[in-house]
């Protein structure tokens, strides 16, 4: 594993100190040595983290985190403030300003690894996600990122795993002002109690008796609710050791015994913030991904997806001599609609007749936009007789009952088709179109409103 690793610090004993380590570990160091410059490395730079000295003169470390978390730019920019102060007060400030997580000086080794390479982890799939929404549509990470600053982390579902029922209450105390937490003293139904539930955080203590925390971690990884579930381990300093191996497992983060109830909040709040961030995220580029292969206005696939699915079609029927039909439709006098009631009565209308032509058409079918006012359907494993049975349903469904779009009265709209068959060993997608494009032609100069099939 590399990263770009930032060091800020104004002592540069300290700088070559943490650069000496980084670099052994193979990771490549940017360093600065105030606020300003750590600034503006991050903005210009591709960086992955940033060790972040507290105690600097001019802008403390506190208030150069607070304006990366706030830089749409560089907020994803995971932080580890690095600190001689060990005060809660001042590790639960850190987080409160953005901070993902802390060291203390003098900084551990062991610590040191284990946060950087668990943050750099997080890091590359926050980058992959962005990088797939940005691939697919600027906007919608445009979107994700935005929604970043209307997250809360009110109400967090939060499964608490501890054989000791009193340090399991004690904890649970500690959150459930905000949080909904729920305990579970048997660690083998850790499994079941995810699968039926709906949790965003695991906190899992390190003394389960009998079981083995880090395999109850790694069986919450083999689930497909607990792949991205945070973690927090709950240890003991003669754990140190095992967390490592943790953290290494896709542990998310970790927090020392006695637990301090103001740190415990901060960090549950960080893991819960990130959790419903990548949430969204996902989403986002989920809606993307939709967004590439349907069209907006009506739902149905658009053009790029038929034309790629045309082809697949297409081919699969050659191989295996089966039957596939291609229904080309175009609504008739369309252009007087927009023109007399207005593109938003147009909208509604087309949105109708997507409506109408999915409930008419069979569940193989293939139903798109083509563009503008016209449509196609492709039916695979569909002969003459069948095809004319389905195009003259759809046919009759948009003549037969008027349109409530939003005009003074209802519209009569009609629709005119033309139908190609698969019935040519040298058939090209294009072919099958053209004959269906013909077809449909020859119905509108024979009056509109009927269905003509290609002459091949």
């Amino acid at each position: 594993m590399t990263a770009r690793v930032l060091i800020v610090d104004d002592i540069p004993t300290n700088v070559r100190l943490l650069e000496a380590r980084l670099t052994a570990e193979y990771f490549e160091v940017l360093t600065a040595t105030s606020g300003r410059e750590a600034l503006a490395i991050c903005d210009r730079a591709d960086i992955d983290l940033v060790l972040l000295d507290v105690m600097m003169p001019e802008m403390d470390g506190f208030e150069v985190c607070r304006r990366l978390k706030g830089n749409l730019k560089t907020h994803h920019i995971p932080v580890v403030m690095v600190t001689a102060l060990d005060q809660p007060s001042d590790r639960v400030r850190g987080l409160e300003v953005g901070a993902d997580d802390f060291l203390t000086k003098p900084v551990d080794d062991i610590q040191l690894m284990a946060r950087v390479k668990s943050l750099v982890r997080l890091k590359a799939l926050t980058d992959e996600l962005r990088a797939r929404a940005q691939t697919g549509q600027q906007i919608a990470v445009e979107d994700a990122l935005r929604a970043m600053d209307s997250i809360t982390t009110d109400n967090g579902r939060i499964l608490l795993i501890d054989t000791d029922q009193r340090h399991a209450e004690r904890v649970a105390g500690y959150l459930r002002d905000n949080n909904e937490v729920e305990v579970l003293t048997n660690p083998s139904d850790a499994v079941l109690a995810l699968a039926g539930g709906d949790f965003e955080l695991v906190l899992v203590s390190m003394a389960l008796g009998e079981f083995d925390a880090l395999r109850i971690c790694s069986q919450i990884r083999t689930l497909e609710q607990g792949r991205t579930l945070p973690i927090i381990l709950i240890a003991e300093d003669v754990d140190r050791n095992r967390v490592v191996r943790g953290l290494d497992l896709g542990v998310n983060d970790f927090i020392m015994r006695p637990v301090e109830r103001n740190e415990l909040s901060a960090r549950v709040r960080t893991q819960i913030r990130r959790q419903r961030y990548a949430v969204e995220l996902r989403e986002s580029v989920n809606h993307t991904l939709a967004l590439a292969v349907t069209d907006e206005l009506t739902g149905l696939y658009n053009r790029r997806y038929f034309e790629r699915h045309l082809s697949l079609m297409l081919g699969k029927a050659q191989e295996q001599s089966r039957d596939m039909a291609l229904m080309l439709i175009d609504m008739d006098f369309f252009k007087a609609v927009n023109d007399t009631h207005g593109h938003d009565i147009g909208d509604a209308v087309l949105k109708e007749f997507a409506l109408r032509l999915r409930r008419n058409i069979r569940g193989v079918d293939l139903a798109c936009r083509f563009g503008g006012e016209e449509f196609v359907v492709l039916m695979p494993d569909t002969d003459f007789r069948q095809a004319q049975s389905v195009a003259e349903r759809v046919r009759q469904a948009v003549a037969e009952r008027p349109f409530e779009a939003g005009a003074q009265r209802p519209l009569n709209i009609t629709v005119s088709v033309g139908v190609a068959l698969n019935d040519a060993e040298g058939d090209t997608p294009e072919l099958v179109l053209k004959r269906a494009d013909i077809a449909l032609y020859r119905a509108k100069r024979e009056g509109r409103n009927r269905v003509i099939f290609d002459a091949a």
